[in-house]
């Protein structure tokens, strides 16, 4: 399918992207606001794997407030914020709010073509498991990993997590008590390719904190590892 939805205000920009991501293989459809990429959204049904977005579009719609709105429809579509180097706090509000990753502006087409597959791969992989009804379960203490539904289960309580949750919930499950750096995460999840910052590791760890601890900020079962990166204790 590979359908790419690319949110840019800027024409140049927009162009650029979509041009980019054709030659790689992707579909795409193009908004020029937040509020035509939601409209796009609705018209395809949601059938969108991946969406790129720049952070600062007019309207009622900037990029965060749709990014807030997918994650809110979908936890399985990729999101990625186009952002520029002075939105330090943006892209951590981006990330708080389920994108995926994020791509620095200027940006080469190199770069966010791997950054577009990276994310894909993930929602493909979770296509394929859906459609070969992937019903495996890996257990920990008080939770259960759902490989298939793609989510965890606490005390009998479904938590949804977006795909990059999902993984590092996975990586964590199949190495508990292990000591695992910022590095080995960034690398199972991102993908070796990846060449973006570790803090995205970080980022989403306290995404996650508030999600399956009941006090994130005394964590009990996502432990820092001080010096290293995180270990999961059951």
């Amino acid at each position: 399918m590979k359908n790419i939805l690319v949110a840019e205000d800027e024409q140049a920009i927009r162009e650029f992207v979509v041009i980019n991501l054709k030659r790689a293989g992707y579909n795409t459809l193009e908004a020029a606001n937040g509020e035509e990429a939601l409209e796009l959204y609705e018209r395809e049904g949601g059938n969108i794997d991946v969406a790129v977005l720049d952070i600062m579009m007019p309207g009622k719609y900037d990029g965060l407030a749709v990014c807030k709105e997918f994650r809110q429809k979908s936890g399985s579509i990729g999101i990625i914020l186009l952002t520029a180097r002075t939105q330090e706090m943006d892209k951590v509000s981006g990330l708080m709010m389920g994108a995926d990753d994020y791509v620095t502006k200027p940006f080469s087409p190199s770069e966010l073509v791997a950054r577009v597959d990276a994310v894909y791969r993930r929602v493909a992989l979770e296509q394929m498991r859906n459609e070969n009804n992937f019903k495996e379960e890996i257990r920990s203490g008080e939770f259960a990993l759902n490989l298939r539904s793609r989510t965890l289960m606490k005390k009998g309580v479904p938590i949804e997590l977006t795909q990059v949750e999902f993984q590092i919930m996975e990586y964590f499950f199949s190495n508990p008590g292990t000591a695992l750096d910022r590095t080995d995460i960034l690398k199972h999840v991102w993908g070796e390719s990846y060449f973006g910052e570790e803090k995205i590791v970080d980022v989403n760890i306290r995404r996650l904190r508030m999600k399956v601890e009941d006090e994130p900020s005394n964590p009990k079962h996502i432990v820092t590892v001080w010096g290293l990166g995180y270990k999961w204790e059951a």
